[in-house]
């Protein structure tokens, strides 16, 4: 049983693959603070509570964006999955089966391989990816498996962070889709502009993607935690794969094994 971690900013995945299918998936918080012992613990319980063993694991694949953690994973890994041997990270060298048409590859984020990997895979292309976390990042990929690149914008909730911590007057506010574009009190008005706004920057990024690479038949796959919020708004057909960067992991582990 190979299991992937996927470490973003603000949250980990897990993923347990039983040959090359996604049996269990679970997420908690990035909190860099903890220490090797307290993240195997949690995973430990994550697998007690399916009644799976630590034990089943034989390979683990880590993709990481916040690079002071991954000591501490690794660390973490040799004690309580040693018969996984050493994890695999997500990294220069790795084979990913795709070009990384990049000007410095070695700058791209892990979790935008996983992606552009996991979608072509599944999907095939030309495909754009965009993942919602905490930064919204969209990945290009065209049907000769070459990643072209793509764009970085602040999440949706950063986006409403910044906003609320910067004005003295607008109050916190509950990020739902609001009934109207017209808002008729502060709440409503900030759910508006965040929402309808952020739907329109998506799409006009994907209207400008499509025109640079001109295939209209380009297919439109997003992931993340506001990936269902924002695409079903959208004037696009995009496809939502919650656990994208996950199975993109588990594709790397099987080509680098």
């Amino acid at each position: 049983m190979i299991m992937a971690i996927d470490v973003g900013n603000t949250n980990i995945k897990i993923g347990l693959f039983e040959r090359s299918k996604l049996c269990h998936s679970w997420r908690m918080y990035a909190d860099r603070d903890r220490t090797s012992d307290e993240l195997g613990i949690i995973l430990e319980s994550f697998f007690h509570h399916t009644g799976r063993r630590p034990i089943e694991v034989d390979g683990i694949i880590i993709s990481s964006v916040v690079p002071s953690m991954n000591y501490t994973l690794e660390h973490m890994c040799s004690l309580f999955f040693p018969q996984a041997g050493a994890p695999l990270f997500v990294g220069p060298g790795i084979k990913t089966g795709i070009n990384l048409r990049y000007d410095n590859p070695r700058s791209l984020g892990s979790d935008r391989i996983c992606n552009a990997v996991g979608a072509y895979r599944i999907y095939g292309g030309p495909v754009i990816t965009i993942d919602f976390g905490t930064a919204t990042t969209f990945g290009v990929v065209d049907d000769h498996a070459n990643f072209l690149g793509g764009a970085i914008c602040p999440g949706v909730q950063v986006s409403l962070g910044a906003l609320i911590e910067k004005t003295s007057m607008l109050p916190k506010i509950e990020l739902i889709k609001p009934a109207s574009v017209i808002g008729k009190n502060a709440v409503h008005c900030i759910q508006s502009g965040i929402v309808y706004g952020y739907v329109g920057q998506v799409d006009y990024l994907i209207s400008k993607i499509i025109a640079e690479t001109g295939r209209k038949d380009t297919k439109l796959i997003a992931t993340g935690g506001m990936s269902r919020l924002i695409s079903s708004e959208s004037t696009y057909n995009i496809t939502i794969n919650s656990t994208l960067t996950l199975e993109g992991l588990n594709f790397l582990y099987e080509m680098n094994r």
